[in-house]
C-alpha cells in the first residue's frame, strides 16, 4: 500500500462513521473482467473493489506461472489424475455428498486421495452418474504440507489476509483450501475446469429465505418461485452470473450471497480471508452469531450457571470463534504491525503471513482499522464478562498502544 492509498482507504473509512459499510451496493448489471496484469496495480484493486466491496474476476495471465496449472492439468485441460496420484494420492482429504443434505449442508467423510480420484473416474465412466452419489472434495488443507510448495503463487492482491497470518503464527490451522469434483457440484481460482457463479449484493439474500427465515440449498431451485414457501422472493434483484474459466480467479467480496455450479471436472484453489477492511463485518457478524445464541438458550438463563459463558462456548463450537479467540486474533495482529513500523521495515520486506508483503503504510492502516473495531469490543457488555485477567496485554492496554500508534503515524 502506497501513501495515497492509505489517505483514501482512512477517508473512506471516516465518511462511514463507525457504520458498516452499506449493505446496498451500486447496481450493477456485470463484474469486472480485470485482464493485464501489467497495468492493474494493488492500488487499482483495492479502490476499485476491495474498499468498495465489489466483485471482480481477474483473467488467467495473472496465474499462468503457478505450478498447479503446469502439473495438475492435462495437455487437453482435463484433471491430471496420474500426476495427483503419483503425488498425493495417500493424502487423507474431506469429501462432501452433494447428493445428501444435513442442515442446507452436506455431509463429509475423509478418505485416501486415490480412492476419491478412483470413484472420480468411474463417475466419468458412469455417464456422470454413481450409485454413490456426487462426491466433492472440499477443504483440502494441502497448504499446511511442504509439498505444496510451488502450488502456486499468492497473489499480491490478496496479501493482507489476516486470518492465515494469524493461523500460521499459531501453528495450528488455515483458511487455504483445494476443491476438486465433477460436474454439477473469498478467492477462487481455478486450476482446471469452469465454473457457474451466482453472486447477490448484501442485503439481498434476506429476500432469498423461506417462510422458516432459511436460505435457499440451491438459488436456481424452481421451489423459489413458490411464493408461499418464499414471500420475499419477487423484493430479490436477479444474481450476477459469471462464468469462470480455467485459470480465472474470482474476488468473492465480504457479505455476498453467492453459490458456485461446477459446469465441467474442476480443481480450484480458494482462500478465505479477513483483513482491515472487512474486519468491521467480522466483528459485526460475531456480535450476531451471540445473539443467535442467547436467544436459542433465553430459557436457561436464570437457572444455569455461568450463562454467559456457556454461550461463549457454544458460540465457538457453531462459529469456530467467540468474542475471546476474536481478542486473541486482533492481538497478533495488532502486535505485528506495531513490530513492523517499530522497525521501520520497507515495503519490499516480507512481514505478516507467508508471502504477505507489508510496509509501514499497510501497517499503520492496519492499526488504524484494529483500535477501531478494538474500541467496540472493549465496551461491549458481552466481552466485559469474559476473564481477561491472564491476558497480556489487557486489552485496554493493547488499545492505548494502538491509539497511541495511530497518532504517531498520522504524520508517517
Amino acid at each position: 500500500m502506497d501513501r495515497e492509498a492509505r489517505v483514501f482507504a482512512e477517508s473512506h473509512f471516516r465518511g462511514l462513521e463507525g457504520c458498516l459499510p452499506r449493505r446496498v451496493c451500486p447496481k450493477l448489471d456485470r463484474v469486472d473482467f480485470i485482464e493485464k496484469p501489467d497495468s492493474f496495480s494493488y492500488a487499482d484493486f483495492f479502490k476499485g473493489y476491495l474498499l468498495p466491496n465489489l466483485p471482480c474476476v481477474f483473467s488467467s495471465a495473472f496465474t499462468e506461472g503457478w505450478g498447479s496449472r503446469r502439473l495438475w492439468v492435462t495437455p487437453s485441460g482435463k484433471p491430471n489424475f496420474d500426476y495427483l496420484l503419483q503425488n498425493y494420492g495417500d493424502v487423507v482429504v474431506p469429501v462432501a455428498n452433494c447428493g445428501v443434505r444435513e442442515y442446507n449442508s452436506n455431509p463429509k467423510e475423509h478418505m485416501p486421495l486415490r480412492d476419491y480420484i478412483s470413484y472420480w473416474k468411474e463417475y466419468i465412466q458412469g455417464n456422470y452418474s454413481s450409485s454413490r452419489g456426487c462426491l466433492y472434495l472440499k477443504d483440502w488443507h494441502l497448504c499446511r504440507d511442504s509439498s505444496a510448495e510451488g502450488v502456486f503463487t499468492l497473489p499480491i492482491y490478496f496479501s493482507s489476509d489476516w486470518l492465515n497470518e494469524y493461523w500460521d503464527a499459531l501453528d495450528v490451522d488455515d483458511y487455504r483450501f483445494i476443491y476438486m469434483g465433477p460436474t454439477g457440484t473469498c478467492w477462487s481460482v481455478n486450476i482446471c475446469g469452469r465454473k457457474k457463479w451466482f453472486f447477490f449484493p448484501p442485503g439481498q439474500e434476506e429476500a432469498l429465505r423461506d417462510c422458516h427465515g432459511s436460505l435457499p440449498y440451491d438459488v436456481t431451485s424452481p421451489t423459489l418461485l413458490d411464493s408461499r414457501l418464499h414471500p420475499m422472493r419477487d423484493h430479490c434483484s436477479p444474481p450476477l452470473e459469471v462464468t469462470q474459466e480455467a485459470g480465472e480467479m474470482v474476488f468473492v467480496p465480504s457479505g455476498w450471497h453467492h453459490q458456485v455450479h461446477n459446469l465441467e471436472d474442476t480443481i480450484s484453489i480458494n482462500h478465505n480471508w479477513v483483513n482491515g477492511c472487512n474486519l468491521a463485518n467480522m466483528w459485526h457478524f460475531l456480535q450476531q452469531e451471540l445473539c443467535a445464541v442467547q436467544q436459542e438458550i433465553i430459557d436457561w438463563r436464570d437457572s444455569m450457571p455461568d450463562w454467559h459463558h456457556h454461550c461463549q462456548v457454544i458460540m465457538k463450537s457453531c462459529s469456530g470463534i467467540n468474542f475471546e479467540e476474536f481478542y486473541h486474533f486482533l492481538k497478533v495482529v495488532a502486535e505485528r504491525r506495531l513490530l513492523l513500523l517499530a522497525k521501520g521495515m520497507g515495503p519490499g520486506k516480507v512481514e505478516g503471513g507467508k508471502g504477505t508483503r507489508l510496509g509501514p503504510e499497510q501497517a499503520a492502516f492496519d492499526i488504524g482499522r484494529i483500535a477501531e473495531v478494538l474500541e467496540s469490543v472493549v465496551a461491549h457488555p458481552d466481552f466485559q464478562r469474559v476473564d481477561t485477567s491472564a491476558f497480556s496485554p489487557r486489552p485496554e492496554e493493547l488499545l492505548q498502544q494502538l491509539e497511541e500508534a495511530v497518532a504517531a503515524t498520522t504524520s508517517l
